[in-house]
C-alpha cells in the first residue's frame, strides 16, 4: 500500500482544519447550527486541540498521512524512551474502511516491537475504530465518561 508521511507545515493548517471538521461533521449536524456556527466552532477546537498538543507534549511528530500522493489525513505521534502514543491519527472519510488506517497502526506496532517500546492511545468509546484497536491487540488500560486510553506492549522476539 503506497502510504507516506510528511511533517506538516504552516500551508498545511487549511487541509488540517478540513480533516478535523471531516471527523466531526455528524456532530456539527447534529448541533442544529448555521454554516458560520460551524466553522467558528471548528477554528475554536482545531485551534485548542492543536495548541494543547503544542504545549503538553516535547518533539510532537506532527505527520501529513499521503496516499498516492494525495493529502488524506494526519498522525501526531508523541515518542519517548519507552513509549510511542498516537496523539492523533485521522482519515479523510473517503479513505476510512480500507485497511490504510490498519497498516498505519500495523506499521507503527512494528516499530514499537522493534524498540521495545509501548504503543498507547485514547480513543473516544463511540468511535468504530476501537474494534480495530482492539483486535491488533491493545488493551483497555483506564477509563472515563468518553474515552478509553489503550496500550499495547511490545512483542519482543530474540
Amino acid at each position: 500500500m503506497e502510504i507516506n508521511y510528511r511533517p506538516i507545515t504552516a500551508s498545511d493548517l487549511h487541509f488540517l482544519k478540513e480533516l478535523y471538521r471531516n471527523t466531526r461533521e455528524e456532530e456539527l449536524n447534529a448541533a442544529g447550527w448555521n454554516e458560520l456556527q460551524k466553522e467558528k466552532f471548528i477554528e475554536f477546537q482545531f485551534n485548542a486541540q492543536h495548541s494543547h498538543y503544542i504545549n503538553t507534549f516535547e518533539h510532537i511528530d506532527f505527520l501529513i498521512i499521503e496516499f498516492r500522493k494525495t493529502d488524506i489525513g494526519r498522525l501526531y505521534l508523541w515518542k519517548t524512551d519507552n513509549q510511542i502514543r498516537i496523539l492523533d491519527i485521522s482519515l479523510l472519510e473517503k479513505y476510512r474502511c480500507r485497511k490504510i488506517g490498519t497498516n498505519i497502526i500495523n506499521a507503527l506496532i512494528n516499530e514499537a516491537n522493534q524498540t521495545g517500546k509501548r504503543l498507547n492511545l485514547h480513543v473516544n468509546k463511540n468511535n468504530p475504530a476501537l474494534k480495530l484497536y482492539e483486535r491488533l491487540g491493545f488493551q483497555k488500560k483506564e477509563e472515563t465518561e468518553i474515552d478509553y486510553f489503550m496500550e499495547r506492549l511490545p512483542n519482543i522476539t530474540a
